[in-house]
């Protein structure tokens, strides 16, 4: 089984910053890749980014690319999530998933991980 936790989430002002961390349980962590997910009041959760399990490959939603960055630390059970020049529009509360299964291509699908944490609120004020 594996657990994740979510922290970092908070209030900022548009064009500020915040840095998400998720600190999973368990000492195969290194084996999954990792994904990050939003939901915004009255929508679905949606895809955010991804890194594989090395961290040597990561994918991000058009919304995000260029302002947010997923990175890991395999030693210290760790993602993260680096979001700048927030937008009113990245108000959501984020999640943490994990993939225990290889896959040739990083899962942008909610159905592709197995193991979610329970979410931080990000909120950006205008």
């Amino acid at each position: 089984q594996v657990q994740l936790v979510e922290s970092g989430g908070g209030l900022v002002q548009a064009g500020g910053s915040l840095r998400l961390s998720c600190a999973a349980s368990g000492r195969t962590f290194s084996n999954y890749a990792m994904g990050w997910f939003r939901q915004a009041p009255g929508k679905e959760r949606e895809f955010v980014a991804a890194i594989n399990w090395s961290g040597g490959s990561t994918y991000y939603a058009d919304s995000v690319k260029g302002r947010f960055t997923i990175s890991r630390d395999n030693a210290k059970n760790s993602v993260f999530l680096e979001m700048n020049s927030l937008k009113p529009e990245d108000t959501a509360v984020y999640f943490c998933a994990a993939d225990r299964r290889f896959r040739l291509r990083l899962g942008v699908a909610q159905s592709e991980y197995d193991y979610w944490g329970q979410g931080t609120q990000v909120t950006v004020s205008s």
